[in-house]
């Protein structure tokens, strides 16, 4: 398997998950460099992660990556996606790739171009969301009707209500509400609280009708990090649904099956293969295998590896799996539900935002 090198613009907390994959999977990428403005962080980065830290993106392009992945603040990212595009540079945004209304419509003449981008969105790459995923998309449960998620804040959760229901870019309406309360602090980026502490905590509830059929988008913060806090999905068809990580449906009208999500993983209970995560079943079939099985990396980086691996498929002249039109409606319904939670009315988006602007 040949080694993709890609580089990094970017130094903050989301940029070290690409070192790290790259750390833990070096027969599958390579960092060729990355760039930061700022010549303290190139340093450090420079001696904890031994990687190349030239002074200038020019610098960093000249060392020929398949792509570069942009880790920077939304406000930066829009002006870098085009000066990247204007060197026909392939580029893995982070999310999201604008901060509001005005950056996302100005985006649209990149696309329009062909610019070759993709997002990173890597919740539909999370073990468990891509099982239920799969299981949604194949005609077990019927139809898709409905699809309530708790597992993650703003584009994230649209980004996995849209596939849950198959909605590419379809009327939206939305009605929100923000709700507040306290919860006992736990751990951030930062790590482990020090003491007990009790603090505010924000939830948003948005019910999302995608042109008859219900999504519920309700996530608090403290989700990410809270071990009190638990994730919820529900997706419901005609003959069947995912709760959580059960799964039921009708063989026919009078045969009732019920099945859980069942996690493999190596290292546990004096198994001696080394800590590893292998994949999802249910009952005999396999829905996710771990195409980097025997790195040491959480879900998330395992689904942030797995948007390196497809982007380096896009480049090489695979399908996409995130364009960019997707990652500005993502963030559009987004922005909507913090629309609706301002305003307390209905919010109504007729479709894509690039189209509302021009028609």
């Amino acid at each position: 398997m040949t080694t993709v090198p890609f580089a990094i613009v970017g130094s903050g907390w989301r940029a070290e998950f690409y070192l790290r994959i790259a750390r833990e999977l070096p027969e599958r990428f390579a960092v060729a460099g990355l760039y930061s403005r700022n010549p303290s962080v190139r340093a450090s980065l420079a001696r904890d992660w031994a990687v190349r830290t030239p002074a200038t993106l020019d610098e960093l392009l000249a060392s020929g990556p398949a792509f570069v992945v942009l880790s920077v603040p939304p406000r930066a990212t829009p002006g870098l996606l085009e000066e990247l595009s204007r060197r026909d540079i392939p580029v893995l945004t982070e999310t999201p790739p604008a901060p509001d209304l005005d950056g996302l419509r100005a985006l649209e003449p990149l696309a329009r171009r062909g610019a070759r981008i993709q997002v990173a969105e890597q919740y539909q790459f999370q073990p468990l969301h891509a099982a239920r995923l799969a299981i949604a998309r194949s005609g077990r449960l019927g139809t898709i009707s409905q699809a309530q998620v708790s597992a993650a804040h703003g584009y994230h959760g649209m980004d996995l209500l849209r596939r849950f229901l198959d909605d590419r870019f379809g009327p939206v309406s939305i009605r929100a509400q923000r709700f507040e309360s306290t919860i006992v602090a736990g751990p951030d980026r930062a790590g482990p609280p020090r003491d007990e502490r009790i603090v505010p905590a924000s939830q948003v509830i948005a019910t999302l009708d995608f042109d008859g059929r219900p999504g519920v988008h309700d996530f608090t913060e403290d989700q990410y990090f809270s071990r009190i806090r638990s994730n919820r999905v529900l997706v419901r068809g005609e003959r069947g649904e995912i709760n959580d990580t059960t799964v039921r449906w009708l063989m026919d009208a009078t045969t009732p099956v019920s099945m859980d999500l069942q996690l493999h993983e190596t290292g546990r209970d004096g198994n001696l293969e080394g800590l590893g995560f292998t994949g999802i079943t249910l009952g005999p079939e396999w829905l996710v295998r771990n195409e980097f099985a025997g790195a040491r990396l959480s879900d998330d980086e395992l689904a942030v590896a797995t948007c390196l691996a497809r982007m380096a498929e896009y480049v090489d002249g695979g399908p996409g799996f995130c364009d960019l039109a997707e990652g500005v409606h993502d963030h559009y319904l987004g922005l909507m539900i913090d629309a609706a939670v301002a305003s307390g009315t209905t919010v109504r988006v007729g479709g894509h935002l690039w189209d509302e602007a021009s028609s």
